[in-house]
Formats: structure tokens, sequence, C-alpha cells
């Protein structure tokens, strides 16, 4: 992946937490007015016996301040710090790695814009190069990242993320809630010891729940179950908790400052407000942006991207190499073809599986390799498993792997959901431990564990008759040719050496074809 896709997705994740109030108080229409609730409601609804889900939402307001000073808020800007924990980064899962966030964001409430300015600190970047900025702008029709060069498309996950800040934050939360028609109680939630009653509604087909204290009425968190954008996207249905805390006195306004958001029951992001200025004044110069890069931002398919085979890259005769933001390699052997990589998303590996059922008529699939842990690698797993067919996937990876077959996509069902029960009951896995072959002719191949601590997750493979490397996620040169993490391709040097690997060609998720020495030379400046 990217260093840039990655940091943007980063700032989506920063953008996304922290959203406050605007418009007007909703009043009790009829639809939603209902009779007092029954004595066992009552016992179901700790700080609001005996009133309706929208009384309950009312005294909630209250808390914040009340209606009037809500109303007041037309524009509001935050310096905020925070930090995101890099569960699809690290390269030896939990605990993980970490990266830092500080910037600032605008909220337009009356134009449903978003200006959102970071400087980010990755830890996996290059020696001076850990810091980088970027901003984003959101609007009604799309969003962009802009640069100095010009603006591109806002990934649909920084775009999602602008539009739930304006919609579903701490404050403006409840002004969606007493909008929805659907306003109801669920069963109530100790949180912190405290007991909370839970108000529930849908919003754009994502089924809310706020729990509010039962003894200040405050909103303390909000959950949701909805698909993501970002990496969580191939975790299909997603339970998202974001607790509210540290909440500060603002012009009659109560605000929770500090925001920890949970996905799938595990912390992953917490962001704090140093500064909060409401009704400042906003420049429409600031929030320009080229109409068509934010057109195509609204239109982008995200992950689900299809294949598109474009220009097909030979690297030896039956091994040919489908270049794009994440490779695949289609390899025909005397008994079948192996898949070398199921990345991105089931649309996108399906398209790679369809493009070797065209290109060999009538010859089986035999294995589909995925060499890796990162989220990319795996994306289009659920595929190949939805159509039985054998994954080589390393040893350490099993257990990721195995949550990620069983996740639920009743959201966006993809093959995998709604494949028979015989089909999704249980992948067939190859787990590699060690050293395996994969065919008997010319294109045989060897797959070896790396083994390495930033290369741990991670298999090569070796194709002896053309002394031909993939090396994974592990090979990317930058633009003036030096290698973008030179520990990495250490740690493939090392596992070449230790099997007795004769390597002229490699090549990598993200990288075409070079020469080994010129990884090697590469490798060779980078430790002096």
């Amino acid at each position: 992946m990217s260093k840039i896709l990655r940091r943007v997705v980063c700032a989506a994740a920063l953008a996304m937490v922290f959203s406050f109030p605007a418009g007007t108080r909703a009043q009790t229409s009829p639809a939603q007015t209902a009779p007092p609730p029954s004595a066992a409601t009552q016992l179901e609804t700790p700080g609001c016996a005996g009133k309706t889900a929208m009384q309950c939402v009312n005294l909630a307001l209250d808390a914040m301040g009340g209606p009037g000073r809500l109303q007041q808020i037309k524009t509001m800007r935050m310096e905020i710090i925070g930090h995101t924990v890099l569960m699809e980064q690290s390269y030896r899962q939990a605990p993980f790695i970490t990266s830092y966030e500080r910037g600032e964001i605008t909220l337009d409430f009356a134009g449903q814009r978003v200006l959102a300015n970071e400087k980010a600190t990755w830890p996996e970047a290059d020696p001076g190069q850990a810091d980088s900025e970027a901003k984003l702008i959101v609007g009604p029709d799309g969003g962009v990242i802009h640069t100095k060069q010009g603006d591109y498309p806002a990934p649909l996950g920084s775009l999602t993320a602008a539009r739930q800040m304006l919609t579903l934050g701490p404050m403006r939360v409840l002004l969606t809630a007493a909008d929805a028609r659907d306003l109801r109680f669920e069963a109530p939630e100790t949180l912190r010891g405290t007991p909370h009653t839970v108000v529930a509604f849908t919003w754009q087909k994502i089924p809310v729940r706020v729990l509010l204290n039962s003894q200040n009425h405050l909103p303390d968190a909000v959950e949701t179950t909805q698909e993501f954008h970002d990496f969580w996207y191939f975790w299909g249905d997603v339970q998202q908790r974001i607790y509210f805390d540290n909440f500060e006195l603002y012009h009659g306004v109560v605000l929770p400052t500090n925001l920890v958001e949970e996905r799938n029951g595990t912390v992953w992001s917490s962001t704090q407000a140093l500064k909060v200025e409401f009704n400042v004044a906003v420049d429409d110069k600031d929030f320009a942006m080229d109409a068509k890069a934010a057109s195509a931002s609204a239109a982008s398919p995200g992950w689900k991207r299809p294949f598109h085979p474009g220009k097909v890259v030979a690297l030896a005769p039956g091994v040919d190499l489908y270049p794009g933001s994440w490779n695949s390699t289609i390899i025909k052997q005397a008994d079948g073809v192996v898949i070398l990589e199921a990345p991105i998303s089931g649309v996108y590996t399906s398209g790679v599986l369809d493009e070797a059922k065209k290109k060999y008529p009538g010859v089986p699939i035999t294995a589909v390799l995925s060499t890796s842990d990162s989220w990319p690698h795996t994306g289009g797993v659920r595929a190949a498993v939805a159509q039985g067919l054998p994954v080589y996937i390393l040893d350490l990876n099993q257990p990721l792997l195995d949550r990620m077959m069983a996740a639920p996509h009743t959201i966006d069902p993809d093959a995998l959901q709604t494949a028979s029960a015989s089909t999704s009951a249980a992948a067939n896995w190859k787990i590699v431990s060690g050293k395996i072959e994969i065919g008997t002719d010319a294109n045989r191949l060897e797959l070896y564990p790396l083994r390495g601590a930033s290369t741990e997750r991670q298999y090569m493979v070796y194709f002896p008759q053309h002394h031909l490397l993939y090396a994974s996620d592990t090979l990317a040169l930058n633009d003036d040719g030096t290698l973008y993490d030179p520990e990495l391709m250490h740690e493939v040097a090392q596992a070449v050496a230790r099997e007795n690997l004769q390597v002229e060609t490699v090549f990598a998720m993200h990288q075409g074809p070079i020469p080994w020495t010129q990884v090697t030379g590469a490798l060779e400046k980078a430790q002096k």
C-alpha cells in the first residue's frame, strides 16, 4: 500500500470523530408521540422512567446546553490531536504500532461542508519522511484531497467519514435521533459502572444506538453497525462504539472533547480537542475544489473496484503479471492454474479468477496464494473461499483469516455470505509453516516463510526454473531508486541466503520485475 494512501486513510479516521450540533431541535410529531411506557418498560429506561424515547432525547439535549444555544452554532473550528492503532499495518499484530495526528477541522453546518488540515506522523516511513500534511475538503457534491499539484478525488472512506461528522457526532446525533421516525428504547446497558438508557434509530439504513447517562442525561457513547470504506471494509458488518469523555463547558454548551473509537470490541483510535471555537468566519475559497475530482469521489466504488487486465507483463512462459495498485499473477502449470495473490476485494479477485478461466478455458484453478496478512492482500480471499478453492496461507495468519472468513457481511452480502452452508462452513486452507512445493513442471513453485521481525507474517514464492522470486509486500523502490524500507529487503535477502536460492529477478505486490542485483545494490547503499 502506498505511503500516501495509508496516510489518507489515517486522515479519514481522524476526520471522522468530531461532530457537533446544527439546525433546530426537532419537535415531537404525531408519528413519534407514544403513551407513557408501562411499568415493565420503566425498569428498562434508567433516568427516563415514565418518559417516551423522544422525551428522553430532549432531556439529553437540555443537558448539553439547550436548543437555543445549539441553534446559534453555525460553524465550528477545532484544534485536535490523536493517535490511531494500526491494526492493518502492524507487522507482528498486537500490540500494534501507532500513528499520530494533529490538525484543525472546520465544520460548516449550514453548507454541509468540512475542511480538515492534518499533520501526521507515520511510523513506517523512510528516515526523515515520517511527517506529512494533507488537506481534506468535503461538500455536498463530493470531496478532494487538496495538494500543491492539484486536487484528486478523496477516498470513499474520507467522504463518508466527513459526512457522518456532520450528522452522527456527539451532539448532532441527538438532533438526528429526534428526527428519526423509528426512535425507540432498547435494552439498557451499564457503562463505566453507571446504568444507561439506550435510545435507537436508523439513519440512512445504519442502525444507531445512543447510551444516555441515567444520572446526568448526557450521551456517553454512540454505537453503529455499518460497512466502512477504510480498511475495516474487509470485516463486513462492523460494530462501532465511540466513547465520549472529558466534557468541557464552552459558552454554555457542554462538549465531550475526547472521543475513543472502538471497532469490533477493540480500541482503534483516540482524539482530543485542544481548542474549540464557535461561529468562526469561513471563506468559500477555503472550500473550493476541483468539481471533476469531487464528482469522481462521490461516484467511487471504494474497495469494490473492478479488475481490468490492462497491460500484462510476461515474467516467463505461462507466468503473467497483471500490474495494478496491488499486483496479481496468473501461473499456468501442467495440472492447472495458480493465482498469486487475491487482493483488494471480492469483486477484484473474482475478476482475476475470471481472467484465468478465460485465458485457460476448462483448466482448473488448483491454488490461490495469499502471502501476507496485510488488509489489501487478503481482501479477495473470501471470494476464493466461496468458490471452494485451496488457499495457501502462512501459519501465523490463520487465526486472523479464520475471523475474517467468519465475519458477517449482511449489510452488503458478498459471495461467501451468500454461499451455501456447506461451502462456507470451512475454508480449504493449505498452511505454510515451512517449505512447500506446488507443481512439477517448469513453473514449479516453492513457498518459504520469511520469519523476519518485520516480515514475520509473510512468505515468499520462488520459481526455481526461472530464478524468479516473488517477495510479497517487502519491495518498493522510491523515485530515486532507494528502497522504501531497507529492513524488509534485508530480511528477504537473509531468507534467500538461508534457503540457498539462486535469484536473478524479483517482483512484489507493489513492484514490477527488477534485477536482484539492483535490489542487493540498493540494500548495500542503505547499510552504509
